[in-house]
């Protein structure tokens, strides 16, 4: 891998993170492009350039998550926990995360290899589950915008989104996509639809990051410069992706995202099918 490679799959990797067209399936069909060869060490640090990207953009928010995290367990020790945890919505926000990352550790640790098999697979896998994740997108965007948000979310609305990130560990099903749709279904509002499904990323990327960081030392001893080039590449487009994917859910249809998905999925499908790719 070169510097030039490197960074567009950084890139890639950092735009594709938070719009909802599937970040597993672009890294698939981008490294065969470009003749790269699928690596493991390099992944990790592509993991850690988004995870910084969305960590920066909601500083402010997760600060305080953190903050009235910790004072909730102070309020739990005092046995009122109860009280505290229905008086400040970034107490609940911050325990609602916790219920919502539950489904994508269970399916990750249970179905692993499965999906390792997967991803290892034929390129007709993601272009399929990319087409589906247009199909979501596309129905999700004819309902009617609700009214939940930071201040009424229930444990419902948390866990039903964390279900739809659960699904995401398929290769194409975009896991932003996936999680706004499904709070779309259950009323929250738009925007803070793509706020809680950017903030629901925080703890599974972290995950993957760790599950994979063992391997960082041999990324650095083969590709030192491509590596260190597409982190910060992935750090840079993550931040833009998240600003204009709030923007775009606020402020018109996600659309465009759901006919990209088909055109995609069915042009790498059928030229799996034919051999082509």
């Amino acid at each position: 891998m070169d510097i030039f490679q490197g960074i567009i799959i950084g890139i890639v990797q950092g735009l594709t993170e938070f719009l909802p067209v599937s970040s597993s399936a672009h890294l698939v069909f981008i490294q065969n492009l470009l003749g790269v060869e699928a690596d493991l060490a390099f992944d990790t640090f592509l993991h850690l350039g988004t995870l910084i990207a969305v960590l920066w953009f909601f500083r402010y928010d997760i600060i305080k998550m953190l903050s009235a995290w910790i004072l909730s367990l102070q309020d739990l020790i005092q046995g009122r926990f109860k009280e505290g945890f229905y008086a400040d919505p970034y107490k609940r926000l911050a325990w609602y995360v916790i219920l919502g990352t539950i489904p994508v550790g269970v399916v990750g640790l249970l179905f692993e290899d499965s999906v390792d098999a997967l991803f290892s697979g034929a390129l007709y896998v993601p272009a399929f589950f990319l087409f589906v994740t247009g199909t979501i997108l596309y129905l999700s965007q004819r309902m009617a915008s609700g009214n939940v948000n930071l201040n009424n979310i229930t444990k419902k609305e948390a866990l039903w989104m964390g279900l739809g990130q659960a699904c995401a560990i398929l290769p194409g099903l975009s896991r932003s996509g996936t999680t706004i749709a499904a709070g779309l279904t259950i009323g929250l509002d738009k925007e803070f639809a793509a706020k809680f499904s950017f903030i629901l990323s925080i703890p599974a990327i972290l995950g993957a990051f760790i599950l994979q960081a063992k391997d960082i030392g041999s990324a650095l001893d083969v590709n030192f410069l491509p590596v260190i080039l597409g982190f910060i590449a992935s750090v840079i487009a993550g931040y833009i992706a998240i600003r204009w994917m709030l923007d775009l859910i606020k402020n018109r249809s996600l659309d465009i995202f759901a006919y990209y998905c088909w055109i995609v999925g069915i042009v790498v499908f059928m030229g799996s099918i034919a051999h082509i790719f």
